[in-house]
């Protein structure tokens, strides 16, 4: 009783949030000393709740380090030139008639480059939605390829914290889990291609990209300026560690900004933490942003939801929920389960981080092999959790862009990923049946004939 009492009010707490307009930060607040108090009522005692939720924090270490660093690399890519090199050279190649499938591939580049959703997002993805509106093309479309392309990368990037996170959790390899990824994901990839170029948006108006030429006036746009994103690349194709492949980008991105766009040392390392800031207010609205301190309201997210999970594992609060999971597996699949759970979790964490770990801790039982629920989890809680219109993994990127929020349900990548994993589980599962049956029937007369 007491557990359903305690989540029951974590679930209204977060509606009054969502209804009344507040932060969901305020939400998990409140869902923390719920669960604190659950642990009290338990026996706990208030060094044990304490160290529950440092234990739930440790987990989360190297993903708040990979914050630090995204928030670095996201302000110094732009004062080097990198981010306006990339977004310059892209849209000279753009046909306007396919700009909501150039959209997406583009954030689809800039998201695997970066490995988070909310950096492309601030820049790929305001770019793109500026282009689109002065081509007349309807936000809601282009804000779908834009959430949808900003969580290709989130997924399946080296750079990615969730696909680090998923790594952890399960044990498992990141890289051979992003080459498990990248052959699940081929299919609802090339679907998507499809819908987007069928859904172009376009209207009768022509639209001007000419602004885009105030990068080159105020960047040195040579080549150099790209071999921050290009070591990103070579880097991961050897395998070196995220966190030293980050630095090393963002140490050669200072130099390029030192000597190559002439940026004074004590101009470049206020913007470290700060983020860029562009004298010319047209460029400002363009490239403004990145930093440390644009990762504060995240980064505070990621610890009050991750000391949930400290609780969560040592105490009874989801037990019920656990069993329900399990009893399900076999009447839906395993997929089928962790797709369920995926959203339920979801809906109630508000963020993709704490939605991955719970699900985790209510699956892990019934897939046993790593590897697998490694992939699973990448096909479902990690682009279930931005479909979720409360949450704040698909609510900031969206608000970022000023898209509305039923661009959503223009995310088609992100539907078409679980859908397709889930359908391939279904006929795996009903062929495996078939086949353990047609082997029963067989051994039948074998049985009559013995006797």
């Amino acid at each position: 009783m007491a557990e359903r009492i305690t989540l029951s009010l974590f679930l209204l707490g977060l509606v009054a949030c969502i209804l009344g307009g507040f932060q969901i930060l305020y939400a998990l607040a409140f869902g923390l000393v719920c669960f604190v108090v659950y642990g009290l009522l338990k026996k706990h005692t208030p060094r044990q709740m304490v160290t529950m939720m440092l234990d739930g924090i440790r987990g989360a270490k190297n993903i708040l380090i990979i914050f630090l660093l995204i928030g670095i690399l996201t302000s110094v890519w732009r004062s080097s030139g990198t981010i306006p090199f990339l977004i310059y050279h892209a849209v000279q190649v753009l046909n306007p008639s396919f700009f909501v499938l150039y959209t997406f591939l583009l954030c689809c580049m800039m998201s695997f480059l970066m490995g988070t959703s909310f950096g492309t997002a601030a820049t790929m993805g305001v770019v793109c939605m500026m282009i689109s509106r002065s081509l007349g093309i309807d936000p809601v479309l282009s804000g779908g390829a834009i959430l949808a392309g900003s969580y290709f990368g989130d997924r399946c990037s080296p750079m990615s914290s969730s696909a680090l996170l998923v790594s952890e959790l399960t044990d498992t390899n990141i890289y051979d889990n992003i080459r498990r990824m990248l052959k699940t994901a081929a299919i609802p990839f090339a679907l998507s291609c499809l819908l987007y170029l069928v859904a172009r948006g376009a209207s009768s108006q022509t639209g001007s990209v000419a602004s885009l030429d105030m990068f080159r006036e105020h960047f040195n746009l040579s080549f150099v300026v790209v071999l921050p994103a290009l070591l990103i690349i070579i880097l991961s194709l050897f395998r070196v560690p995220v966190k030293r492949t980050m630095l090393l980008s963002i140490l050669v991105a200072g130099v390029i900004c030192l000597t190559v766009q002439k940026i004074p040392l004590t101009q470049l390392l206020p913007s470290l933490l700060l983020g860029y800031e562009s004298p010319n207010d047209e460029l400002a609205a363009l490239l403004n942003g990145g930093g440390i301190l644009s990762m504060a309201k995240v980064a505070g997210i990621i610890l009050i939801s991750t000391s949930y999970f400290g609780i969560f594992k040592q105490t009874e609060l989801l037990t019920e929920v656990r069993r329900l999971v399990e009893a399900s597996a076999s009447k839906i699949t395993p997929f089928g389960s962790v797709l369920f759970t995926s959203v339920v979790m979801s809906a109630i964490s508000c963020n993709q981080t704490l939605a991955t770990m719970l699900t985790f801790q209510m699956c892990d039982s019934i897939l046993p092999d790593r590897k697998k629920l490694a992939i699973v989890l990448e096909d479902t809680v990690i682009v279930i959790a931005p479909l979720i219109p409360w949450s704040i993994a698909g609510g900031m990127p969206l608000t970022t862009v000023g898209a509305p929020t039923m661009s959503i349900w223009f995310a088609f990548y992100l539907f078409l990923l679980p859908i397709f994993s889930f359908g391939t589980e279904l006929l795996l599962n009903r062929k495996n049946k078939q086949t353990a049956a047609e082997e029963i029937a067989e051994s039948l007369p074998n049985t009559e004939e013995s006797k």
